[in-house]
Protein backbone atom coordinates (compact mmCIF):
# COMPACT_ATOMS: atom_id res chain seq x y z
CA UNK A 1 0.00 0.00 0.00
CA UNK A 2 2.72 2.62 1.04
CA UNK A 3 4.53 1.46 -2.12
CA UNK A 4 1.53 2.15 -4.59
CA UNK A 5 1.37 5.37 -2.62
CA UNK A 6 4.67 6.84 -3.28
CA UNK A 7 4.25 5.34 -7.16
CA UNK A 8 1.47 8.07 -7.43
CA UNK A 9 2.18 10.80 -5.78
CA UNK A 10 5.96 10.37 -7.29
CA UNK A 11 3.96 10.20 -11.02
CA UNK A 12 1.57 13.26 -9.87
CA UNK A 13 5.16 15.23 -9.15
CA UNK A 14 6.34 14.34 -12.53
CA UNK A 15 3.10 15.13 -14.74
CA UNK A 16 2.90 18.78 -13.07
CA UNK A 17 6.34 19.06 -13.55
CA UNK A 18 5.98 18.28 -17.70
CA UNK A 19 2.93 20.65 -18.09
CA UNK A 20 3.38 23.57 -15.68
CA UNK A 21 4.20 26.76 -17.02
CA UNK A 22 4.00 25.72 -20.56
CA UNK A 23 2.47 28.44 -23.04
CA UNK A 24 1.75 29.12 -26.67
CA UNK A 25 5.14 31.25 -26.24
CA UNK A 26 7.70 29.32 -24.21
CA UNK A 27 11.01 28.07 -24.35
CA UNK A 28 12.48 25.61 -26.82
CA UNK A 29 15.12 24.72 -29.63
CA UNK A 30 14.40 25.69 -32.83
CA UNK A 31 13.15 23.44 -34.89
CA UNK A 32 15.89 21.45 -36.85
CA UNK A 33 18.52 23.38 -35.73
CA UNK A 34 20.56 20.89 -34.56
CA UNK A 35 23.91 22.50 -33.22
CA UNK A 36 24.34 21.91 -29.53
CA UNK A 37 25.54 24.75 -28.83
CA UNK A 38 22.22 26.78 -30.13
CA UNK A 39 20.35 28.99 -27.62
CA UNK A 40 17.37 28.55 -25.63
CA UNK A 41 14.72 31.27 -27.34
CA UNK A 42 11.44 32.22 -26.11
CA UNK A 43 9.21 31.97 -29.45
CA UNK A 44 5.95 30.70 -30.54
CA UNK A 45 5.90 27.42 -32.60
CA UNK A 46 5.04 29.60 -35.72
CA UNK A 47 7.28 32.14 -35.27
CA UNK A 48 10.06 28.47 -35.10
CA UNK A 49 8.67 27.41 -38.44
CA UNK A 50 8.46 30.33 -39.99
CA UNK A 51 12.37 30.86 -38.42
CA UNK A 52 12.91 27.28 -40.29
CA UNK A 53 11.30 27.70 -43.61
CA UNK A 54 13.79 30.99 -44.26
CA UNK A 55 16.76 28.61 -42.96
CA UNK A 56 15.86 25.77 -45.21
CA UNK A 57 16.01 27.97 -48.47
CA UNK A 58 20.03 29.01 -47.35
CA UNK A 59 22.35 29.36 -50.18
CA UNK A 60 19.68 29.57 -52.95
CA UNK A 61 19.00 33.13 -55.33
CA UNK A 62 16.06 34.10 -56.63
CA UNK A 63 14.82 36.71 -59.03
CA UNK A 64 11.24 38.76 -58.28
CA UNK A 65 9.96 41.37 -58.95
CA UNK A 66 7.45 44.32 -58.34
CA UNK A 67 4.36 43.69 -57.74
CA UNK A 68 2.58 46.47 -56.59
CA UNK A 69 3.72 50.22 -55.82
CA UNK A 70 0.99 52.73 -54.74
CA UNK A 71 0.59 55.51 -56.62
CA UNK A 72 2.62 58.15 -56.33
CA UNK A 73 5.82 56.51 -55.36
CA UNK A 74 8.87 55.84 -57.55
CA UNK A 75 7.84 52.41 -59.44
CA UNK A 76 10.86 49.76 -59.51
CA UNK A 77 9.19 47.61 -62.32
CA UNK A 78 11.99 48.46 -64.56
CA UNK A 79 15.07 46.82 -62.07
CA UNK A 80 15.79 43.58 -61.67
CA UNK A 81 15.66 42.31 -58.04
CA UNK A 82 17.32 38.92 -56.41
CA UNK A 83 17.49 38.00 -53.07
CA UNK A 84 20.41 36.02 -51.52
CA UNK A 85 20.04 33.79 -48.29
CA UNK A 86 23.16 34.05 -47.70
CA UNK A 87 23.54 33.07 -44.03
CA UNK A 88 21.94 30.97 -41.85
CA UNK A 89 22.53 30.39 -38.78
CA UNK A 90 21.21 29.57 -35.05
CA UNK A 91 19.93 32.85 -34.73
CA UNK A 92 20.03 34.89 -37.54
CA UNK A 93 19.51 34.61 -41.43
CA UNK A 94 20.89 37.18 -43.50
CA UNK A 95 19.24 38.00 -47.05
CA UNK A 96 21.11 40.90 -49.43
CA UNK A 97 18.45 42.22 -51.81
CA UNK A 98 19.70 43.39 -55.07
CA UNK A 99 17.91 46.17 -57.39
CA UNK A 100 20.16 46.26 -60.41
CA UNK A 101 23.66 47.21 -59.48
CA UNK A 102 22.49 48.38 -55.54
CA UNK A 103 23.68 45.87 -53.51
CA UNK A 104 23.26 48.19 -50.24
CA UNK A 105 20.42 46.50 -48.95
CA UNK A 106 20.46 43.35 -46.51
CA UNK A 107 17.01 41.52 -44.94
CA UNK A 108 17.63 40.20 -41.15
CA UNK A 109 15.67 38.00 -39.70
CA UNK A 110 17.22 37.46 -36.01
CA UNK A 111 16.28 35.60 -32.97
CA UNK A 112 16.85 38.35 -30.65
CA UNK A 113 15.71 39.80 -27.09
CA UNK A 114 13.80 36.03 -27.11
CA UNK A 115 11.58 37.36 -30.07
CA UNK A 116 11.89 37.25 -33.73
CA UNK A 117 13.24 40.56 -35.04
CA UNK A 118 13.03 41.79 -38.69
CA UNK A 119 15.56 44.50 -39.79
CA UNK A 120 16.97 46.34 -42.69
CA UNK A 121 20.85 46.43 -43.21
CA UNK A 122 21.81 49.37 -45.44
CA UNK A 123 25.51 50.22 -46.36
CA UNK A 124 27.26 52.24 -48.40
CA UNK A 125 29.86 50.60 -51.36
CA UNK A 126 32.69 50.59 -48.54
CA UNK A 127 30.83 48.66 -46.05
CA UNK A 128 29.81 51.31 -43.69
CA UNK A 129 26.64 51.89 -41.96
CA UNK A 130 24.10 53.99 -44.04
CA UNK A 131 22.10 57.19 -41.57
CA UNK A 132 19.04 55.44 -41.87
CA UNK A 133 19.65 51.57 -41.36
CA UNK A 134 18.74 48.41 -39.17
CA UNK A 135 14.91 49.58 -39.09
CA UNK A 136 12.18 47.33 -38.72
CA UNK A 137 10.13 45.03 -36.00
CA UNK A 138 8.92 42.50 -33.88
CA UNK A 139 6.93 39.52 -34.97
CA UNK A 140 3.36 40.62 -33.82
CA UNK A 141 2.44 36.83 -32.37
CA UNK A 142 -0.52 36.38 -34.54
CA UNK A 143 1.92 34.89 -37.46
CA UNK A 144 2.05 31.20 -39.24
CA UNK A 145 5.14 29.80 -40.17
CA UNK A 146 4.82 31.00 -43.73
CA UNK A 147 3.59 34.73 -43.12
CA UNK A 148 4.85 37.03 -40.43
CA UNK A 149 4.15 40.65 -39.58
CA UNK A 150 6.49 43.37 -38.20
CA UNK A 151 4.91 46.27 -36.82
CA UNK A 152 7.44 49.44 -36.86
CA UNK A 153 9.01 48.99 -33.31
CA UNK A 154 10.49 52.10 -31.34
CA UNK A 155 13.75 52.25 -32.59
CA UNK A 156 12.31 52.73 -36.04
CA UNK A 157 9.98 54.95 -35.16
CA UNK A 158 12.41 57.42 -33.44
CA UNK A 159 14.89 56.63 -36.64
CA UNK A 160 12.45 57.68 -38.98
CA UNK A 161 10.63 60.15 -37.01
CA UNK A 162 7.63 57.78 -38.27
CA UNK A 163 3.88 58.45 -38.43
CA UNK A 164 2.98 56.54 -41.17
CA UNK A 165 2.05 53.40 -38.79
CA UNK A 166 4.78 51.24 -40.78
CA UNK A 167 4.73 47.09 -41.06
CA UNK A 168 6.53 44.81 -42.94
CA UNK A 169 4.81 41.45 -44.03
CA UNK A 170 6.81 38.79 -45.16
CA UNK A 171 4.69 36.23 -46.77
CA UNK A 172 5.59 32.47 -48.72
CA UNK A 173 3.19 30.65 -49.98
CA UNK A 174 3.03 26.91 -48.26
CA UNK A 175 4.45 24.99 -50.87
CA UNK A 176 7.53 27.39 -50.39
CA UNK A 177 6.96 28.54 -54.54
CA UNK A 178 6.92 32.44 -53.49
CA UNK A 179 8.26 34.75 -51.31
CA UNK A 180 6.50 38.54 -50.76
CA UNK A 181 8.18 41.32 -49.56
CA UNK A 182 5.24 43.88 -48.32
CA UNK A 183 5.26 47.42 -47.00
CA UNK A 184 2.24 48.84 -45.54
CA UNK A 185 1.47 52.29 -44.31
CA UNK A 186 -1.56 52.34 -41.69
CA UNK A 187 -2.76 49.03 -43.22
CA UNK A 188 -2.69 49.56 -46.53
CA UNK A 189 0.14 48.26 -48.57
CA UNK A 190 2.43 50.80 -50.55
CA UNK A 191 5.07 48.07 -52.32
CA UNK A 192 5.19 44.58 -52.70
CA UNK A 193 7.81 42.34 -54.09
CA UNK A 194 7.31 39.13 -55.05
CA UNK A 195 10.38 36.18 -55.68
CA UNK A 196 9.76 33.03 -57.50
CA UNK A 197 11.45 29.88 -55.01
CA UNK A 198 10.17 27.21 -57.31
CA UNK A 199 13.43 28.64 -59.80
CA UNK A 200 16.49 29.34 -58.36
CA UNK A 201 19.21 31.14 -60.09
Amino acid sequence: MKNNFCFILLFSVLLIASCGGRSDRHRQEPVGLTDESVEMYLLTDEELGFFQNLSGLCGKSFRGRETYMAPGRESWADKDFVMHVAVCENDRVLIPFHLDEDHSRTWMFLLEDGRLRFRHDHRHPDGTPEELTLYGGYGDGAGTAFAQSFPADQYTIELLTDTLGRQWNIVMDEGLTNFSYQLLYMGETVFRADFDLSDPL
